[in-house]
């Protein structure tokens, strides 16, 4: 497996990858992917498998309101590919790039029912969030990303 910046020739994998995260991530238009791969792509990694597929990636961009965060928007591996160490190889190209920048954090949200989620990010070394209430042991932010929607933030501090 390969780590590599996503190009624009690969959006048309990236976005068919992502239709597998229904229904806790919803596939991007064309021009967004464009945009990640021409404005972001440093911190918004693919996993090329020995095959040349696209088997796994992150859209991960630097903050604007606070540019010491790296906020984690998607992460997606291909169902062949699970459990091979893409999710993990990705996320610490993103922790690479932002700690370059000497940022202080990443971080992401979940759907507080997302349980393969919660699992992943805390054994990822992402800590849950305190919240202001909790669903089945998940700390939950009420409206976190606008009225009624309600996040499970993890946070991984850099150092």
């Amino acid at each position: 497996m390969i780590v590599t910046p996503l190009h624009p020739e690969r959006i048309g994998e990236v976005l068919r990858l992502m239709e597998f995260g229904e229904p806790y991530i919803s596939a991007r238009t064309l021009s967004d992917y464009w945009l990640y791969a021409t404005l972001f792509s440093s911190t918004c990694p693919i996993a090329v498998a020995d095959d040349g597929t696209v088997a796994g990636a992150v859209m991960a961009f630097r903050s604007q309101d606070d540019p010491q965060d790296v906020y984690v928007q998607d992460v997606m591996t291909h169902p062949r590919h699970r459990r091979q160490g893409i999710t993990r190889a990705l996320l610490d190209s993103v922790r690479s790039q932002a700690e370059v920048w000497g940022c202080r954090r990443l971080y992401l949200t979940s759907e507080p029912d997302n349980h393969a989620a919660h699992a992943s990010w805390t054994a990822l070394g992402f800590v849950n969030v305190p919240g202001d209430h909790e669903v089945n042991g998940v700390s939950v932010i009420s409206d976190f990303k606008g009225p009624g929607r309600h996040r499970a933030v993890y946070q991984l501090t850099l150092t």
